[in-house]
């Protein structure tokens, strides 16, 4: 069946939608929110066609149904990491990009590095390097939060066993990828002088870690076994590129957003400031309403009928989260932020297997800075004339610049060096 034939299935609106354009970008609520108002199911004729799933109940079926709507790597739309429209020409992914049940034996080894109870292991790391940030700012009264939130990026390098001072070139990286325009120099500069060089000290740090293993991650996936192997040095590169890839993007996505909406409400800004202790529940509604991960994609593994549409076998799909956690259906009142919404089934770390194994990392880190940034910056104003987005808004929303003032401080002091 050829893409025009698809594209004119009965009762399926068709629009002109790209997630990636600097129009969706402008206003990305507002473009989800059309979609939801022509249905559940939409077709886009861009990026060689593929469709958008825009409410709740079928971003969550879709999420759930690994053997209809796959995550793996595949030669349909072209080469690169499966889980976007278009691929983003970066390694293989492992275990976002597997399916069960292969995708079960790799996440049974992360999932231990996750829990609660590891999380809180590494909460002197997130404490040490919030407190070196801000003290690297506070008694100038002015500072780019986009370089403060960058927290989550070097813990995560630190964590897997990596040099910390390299992170921002590792989230620069990333960031680029993902959000520069494709054609662009920060887009060519990060695919071809970034990645390789990140490769390479990956690989090299993989090397020493198998000689003398440390007490990180990486040293942790070298000790681990699958179907009664060690892994191989390229399933650990897989899979701790992945791991980079998550801790650079979505936390600082999630705190860029809310500091700049508590830029706007300041009444819930003092709310938060007063009752520290609302913080958690707080950054659920947040995850809710500002999606750090706005959308991922999947591809159709076989001819099949979902949801009264006929899906055919290659047809990629885009599960939009951000538009799920909008659905009115879903949620009372979905555009409007509500500390106190509760229970909050909000979709930002997705759901089924493929379910963000970082989940209880990204709330410890956003709730750590978050409340310091508050309670060391309460007054923080944001310069919006001077604020400088990042041109794709399609996966991780963000910002290059977010210039802030705010009243002096003193330094609370932390051990070692400051992070440059």
């Amino acid at each position: 069946m050829s893409l025009d034939d698809r594209l004119v299935e009965p009762n399926c609106p068709v629009v002109d939608f790209d997630h990636n354009s600097a129009e969706h970008a402008a206003d990305t609520v507002a473009s989800y929110r059309r979609l939801r108002a022509l249905g559940p199911v939409v077709r886009s004729p861009r990026h060689g066609g593929f469709w958008v799933f825009t409410d709740y109940e079928g971003v969550f079926a879709a999420a759930r149904d690994d053997q209809v709507f796959s995550s793996a790597r595949c030669p349909f739309g072209g080469e690169g990491l499966a889980t976007v429209i278009p691929k983003t020409p970066v390694n293989h992914h492992i275990p976002v990009e597997l399916d069960p049940p292969e995708h079960r034996k790799y996440r049974k080894l992360i999932n231990p590095l996750t829990t609660p109870a590891a999380v809180e292991r590494l909460r002197p790391s997130i404490e040490k390097y919030t407190t070196r940030f801000i003290d690297r700012v506070i008694e100038d009264g002015q500072c780019d939060f986009a370089t403060i939130i960058g927290v989550p990026a070097v813990v995560t390098i630190d964590w897997l066993g990596l040099p910390a001072d390299d992170w921002e070139r590792y989230a620069h990286a990333h960031h680029a990828a993902l959000s520069e325009l494709p054609a662009s120099a920060e887009f060519t500069h990060a695919i071809d002088v970034d990645f390789p060089w990140m490769e390479e000290q990956l690989r090299a740090t993989i090397g020493r870690r198998r000689i003398e293993p440390r007490e990180d991650v990486l040293s942790h996936l070298l000790a681990s076994q699958i179907d009664g192997r060690p892994l191989t040095d390229d399933e650990v590169f897989a899979m701790a590129e992945l791991l980079i890839s998550g801790g650079v993007g979505t936390t600082a996505s999630l705190v860029a957003q809310t500091l700049m909406y508590l830029d706007t409400d300041r009444d819930l800004r003092r709310n938060l400031i007063r009752h520290p202790e609302k913080l958690p529940r707080a950054v659920e509604e947040f995850l809710r309403v500002f999606s750090p991960t706005q959308a991922l994609a999947r591809t159709v593994t076989r001819d099949v009928e979902f949801r009264g549409h006929r899906f055919h076998a290659g047809d990629r799909v885009l599960l939009s989260w951000a538009s799920a956690n909008r659905d009115a259906d879903a949620f009372d009142d979905p555009d409007s932020v509500d500390i106190d919404r509760w229970p909050n089934r909000h979709t930002s770390f997705g759901m089924g297997v493929h379910r963000c194994a970082g989940s209880h990392l990204a709330r410890a880190l956003a709730v750590e800075m978050l409340g310091r940034i508050l309670g060391r910056m309460p007054d923080y104003e944001i310069l919006h004339e001077e604020v400088v987005p990042f041109p794709h808004q399609a996966v991780n929303p963000g910002w290059k610049k977010i210039p802030a003032r705010f009243t002096p401080g003193p330094r609370c002091g932390s051990a070692g060096t400051p992070v440059r």
